[in-house]
């Protein structure tokens, strides 16, 4: 599943040419970091776990058998360097929605990329993990069960509970 061009940039890390290693953090560098930062709120947090997974990326590139593009793989290593450093700070705290009753609201014509991505920044971090892992990585709840280490049906629930809470959140901007 990798093109001529990615095979060749592949050799060139493995020979532990620099010159290629930095093409390659400079190819997923960006995309890669949208991933962290989603999953921890906080850039610095981000570019830390971005940083720690691309020595890993070096690390492993040997064990990468193509059965999945490069990029998947190195995004796997990404989210999962995220969230060893989310519950490593210690901020995977739950929300009570039962101490926050709010009814839900309709969407607004007028909602912004830039207020639904704060929105989701805010989010407590059990809830953006779980939330960006399946509504904007796209894993399963399976999936995502088993990168955060509980079970499918806590991540259904916190799924959930933090779209119930980004629906409250997004209301106060639109009232």
């Amino acid at each position: 599943m990798v093109s001529a061009d990615e095979q060749l940039l592949l050799t060139a890390c493995l020979a532990h040419d620099r010159q290629a290693q930095y093409r390659l953090y400079e190819r997923y560098k960006t995309a890669m970091f949208s991933s962290a930062l989603r999953i921890l709120g906080s850039r610095d947090l981000a570019q830390d776990a971005l940083q720690d997974a691309f020595v890993q990326v070096f690390q492993q590139l040997a064990s990468f058998r193509q059965q999945a593009t490069l990029g998947a793989w190195i995004k796997t290593i990404v989210v999962r360097r995220a969230l060893l450093t989310l519950r490593q700070e210690q901020r995977m705290e739950v929300y009570d929605a039962d101490r926050h009753p709010e009814p839900l609201v309709a969407w607004h014509d007028s909602l912004t990329g830039e207020a639904l991505d704060k929105a989701i920044g805010e989010l407590p971090a059990g809830y953006r993990a779980t939330f960006c892992l399946i509504e904007v990585e796209g894993y399963s709840h399976r999936e995502a069960a088993e990168l955060l280490g509980s079970s499918e049906g806590t991540s259904k629930s916190q799924l959930h509970h933090a779209k119930r809470l980004l629906q409250r959140k997004l209301q106060h901007l639109y009232r």
